[in-house]
């Protein structure tokens, strides 16, 4: 399940140094996810570490399409 970060993004950077995978990256408007980089966090915590760290809780995991 990807992390996918939605339009509410205020662009804070909380959630950039927390990825241990370096797939949070700023996008056109917003922070997004590039989801062949992103684990999940997998290998490094029992969850992605930016969600919980996100002021806004515009991050979420979605299912694989």
């Amino acid at each position: 399940m990807p992390v996918v970060i939605d339009s509410d993004c205020i662009n804070c950077d909380m959630c950039v140094p927390e990825c241990p995978n370096d797939a949070i990256a700023m996008g056109k408007q917003h922070y997004v996810v590039d989801v062949d980089k992103c684990t999940e966090c997998e290998g490094f915590y029992d969850q992605p570490a930016c969600i919980p760290v996100c002021p806004i809780e515009c991050m979420t995991l979605v299912p694989d399409a």
